[in-house]
């Protein structure tokens, strides 16, 4: 029997909600992927709560798991590694070493980056020297890089307002030559009205970027980002193109806001039993 994907994921997790793993987990293990889920902060809720408990691991505690994670051989049997939101500088460069290790000894692995720093309303919502991190020691090491416009313009000092200017941003980024760079949650000059768009730009400077517009929904929950990371790498594992993983992952973002949206929530909601059997029949997918 062949074993089902495996993928590591490395990013926050939350008692209650749906933000980091705790978003991510739940689609990728519906669709049967196996996940090694790493903490790199462990909060009671998202920040948009009068209360917030919990903190970043110490890195001892998160450099444990680490070595947990070696012990039982989980570099070299992943077939993907997922990075998001880190918390303290000393957890960011012990996930660029783990990272880098990772792809030394298992070099056929793929790594989607989620550099989480940020959004146009906040601003910069990591601190500066964990944001250089990912821009100096993460991005270049990965596969697929998912920033949306405000990150993407942090990383690279250009406004995203075109096609032309995400095509110009995967230029300056400092990913490698053969990476994709899928700009997400996207309104440019030429978006239709009441759309937002994921452009994938490839490697190959000769071909045009794919745009992949989607219904614009009138909210902005936290969690959106994280699941749809985890959508890309879980329709990706089923042997879906990148492409058609992106269209998988907006299809079934927009499900689970829309069904936030009717009950009122303030965050990403996965319960919804439709959301949930898609992902069932994305397992089945041979």
């Amino acid at each position: 029997m062949t074993p089902s994907p495996f993928v590591i994921s490395i990013q926050s997790q939350v008692v209650f909600g749906h933000v980091g793993n705790s978003a991510a987990l739940f689609p990728m293990q519906a669709a049967g992927l196996q996940v090694a889920a790493i903490p790199t902060v462990i909060y009671s809720n998202t920040p948009d709560y009068p209360t917030l408990r919990g903190r970043a691991l110490p890195p001892d505690f998160f450099a444990d798991l680490l070595q947990g994670a070696r012990e039982r051989d989980l570099l070299t049997r992943a077939d993907y590694i997922v990075t998001g939101y880190i918390g303290s500088l000393e957890v960011a460069e012990m996930v660029a070493d783990f990272v880098a290790e990772a792809k030394a000894v298992n070099p056929t692995l793929t790594y989607l980056c989620d550099p989480v720093l940020g959004d146009s309303g906040p601003g910069l919502y990591v601190p500066q020297p964990i944001a250089e991190v990912m821009r100096k020691r993460l991005l270049p090491m990965a596969d697929i890089a998912t920033p949306n416009p405000f990150e993407l313009g942090w990383l690279t000092g250009r406004q995203i307002a075109t096609v032309q200017d995400v095509e110009a941003a995967r230029r300056d980024l400092d990913i490698r030559d053969d990476a994709h760079l899928i700009a997400t949650g996207c309104i440019l000059d030429t978006t239709q009205p009441g759309q937002i768009e994921s452009i994938i730009c490839g490697p190959h400077t000769d071909s045009a970027p794919s745009r992949h517009p989607t219904a614009h929904l009138p909210c902005a929950l936290p969690g959106t980002g994280d699941l749809f990371s985890g959508l890309i790498v879980a329709g990706l594992a089923r042997g879906q193109s990148l492409g058609e993983a992106v269209e998988t992952a907006q299809s079934l973002t927009s499900r689970a806001l829309a069904h936030a949206q009717a009950l009122g929530a303030g965050e990403v909601v996965l319960s919804e039993a439709d959301f949930r059997q898609a992902l069932l029949s994305l397992g089945r997918t041979p």
